[in-house]
This record gives structure tokens, sequence and C-alpha cells, in this order.
């Protein structure tokens, strides 16, 4: 089977399938495995692949993320006669059910049935921990100039949420919403988490953000955007690297 995949979590997906052999083409921002994808074609980026070098290649079947790509590219593979799959999981049991069906798509089934078995198996016994534990308010900012951060509809809110956070923004009527700062801190949120994707946050940013909220720097912190941003294998690890965060801020006591 010959695969193309246009978004950086499943081109890894694909990999841990083991399936990337198969795979002929993907987007420059594919990064991971690093040494497997020096072989592997780039066909340009998320938002402006190559369809017609895609074409070119002929593949049986082309990953799409609905977010991550644009819905007139993945209309035009469609029109020109190849198979896509599609998806958008918004949380950890649905990626679950992501892996399940890439797995049946390119015959991995069996692997499949591992990793999303992991993935559920890791959020029954984070969500079991959460119910005994107090929740910790959060913030989740992905971007600076405008600041931006995420509501209850992205994947990374529900990963902390699982794990007894609970999101400022959650009610936020756009997915990522921008925000001021003077809003962040009328929010009251008892940890800041500063993802390095999209914007590569950094320590000079936790010192920012401490001082402009007059916040305990300890409750302000640089997080691993691909553990809570990136669906598919890396997901099992996600959701326990979520709730560590979780646990490290509530471990801090209640904000006073």
């Amino acid at each position: 089977m010959r695969l193309v995949s246009l978004c950086p979590s499943l081109t890894e997906l694909v990999f841990s399938l083991g399936s990337g052999e198969e795979l002929v083409g993907c987007t420059r921002y594919c990064v991971h495995p690093v040494d497997a994808l020096k072989t592997t074609e780039d066909v340009g980026g998320t938002k402006d692949p190559d369809l017609e070098r895609i074409i070119e290649l002929a593949p049986d079947l082309v990953l799409f993320n609905e977010e991550e790509n644009r819905r007139e590219d993945h209309q035009a593979l469609v029109e020109a006669g190849l198979a896509c799959y599609g998806t958008f999981p918004k949380n950890a049991l649905e990626t679950a059910a992501m892996v399940r069906g890439i797995g049946a798509a390119i015959e991995r089934q069996a692997c499949a049935d591992q990793i999303a078995g992991d993935i559920e198996a890791r959020v029954a016994k984070v969500r079991e921990a959460a119910r005994a534990a107090s929740a910790v308010r959060f913030a989740y900012l992905i971007w600076r100039g405008p600041w931006m951060s995420v509501n209850a509809d992205t994947f990374a809110s529900a990963l902390l949420c699982d794990a007894g956070g609970v999101n400022v923004f959650s009610g936020e009527p756009q997915r990522y919403p921008v925000i001021e700062l003077s809003a962040l801190a009328a929010a009251r949120p008892d940890t800041v988490l500063l993802s390095t994707e999209p914007f590569l946050f950094n320590a000079t940013h936790v010192v920012e953000v401490a001082a402009a909220l007059g916040l305990d720097a300890r409750r302000v912190a640089v997080v691993d955007g691909e553990y809570l941003s990136w669906h598919g294998s890396r997901t099992p690890d996600g959701v326990d690297y979520a709730a560590g965060l979780v646990r490290a801020a509530r471990d801090l006591g209640p904000r006073k």
C-alpha cells in the first residue's frame, strides 16, 4: 500500500503502526521519526501541499486532519480520484477510535488495537485519580502577539481536563480565542501553561507572564506542545504528561 500523510501526528502514527516503509510522501512539518523520514518525499506544507506531485505519487490512501489541512485540498484530491481518510479527534478517546480506524484502513489492526487500548486504559486511570483530587484551574496559551488560548473544544484542553483541570477559557466561542493579559489575570488560573507549539514559548515568557499577572513563577510553565496536541501514537504518553502537569500545579496548593 502506498500512503501519503498531510499531518505530522498522522505521519508518526503510520510509522508506529508498522507502515512507515509504505509512506511515499509527507509534509515538511512531519518531523517524527526523524531518521526514518530522511527517505520520505516532501510534498509541501500542511496548508499548501503540492497537489500535482501527490497525484503523481499515486497513493492508495491520503491521510488528512480536518483542522490541520484545508478542505479545498482534500476536495481536489478526491476529485482527482484519490482515496482520502479524514480525521479530527478532539479528545483522547476519540483518538483511540481514530487509531483503530486508520489501523483498519492500512491493514494494521492488531497494532492499532494495542495503541488504542493503551490510550483507553490510561484515560480511565487518570480520570479515576482526578475524581479523588481537587480541581486545578488552568490557562493554556498557544500564541503571543496576540495572546491566544484554547477553549473546551480542543484536544489540549480535553487532556488536561481528564486529569482534573478546569480550563478558565473553556466557554469562549472561538476554539482558539484571542485574549488580553488583563482577562487572563481576572480569570485567576492556578497555573498558566505555555505551549512550545505553534508558538515556541520559552523561559523568558514565563517571567513575562508571571510578572504581568503578579503570579508566582512556579505557577507558569513551558510545556511540550507535541504531547498535548499531537493525536495518535503520542497520545498514551500525552495523557500521562497532562496528568503530571495538573498534579504539579495541585502540589503547589491553593492559589492565594
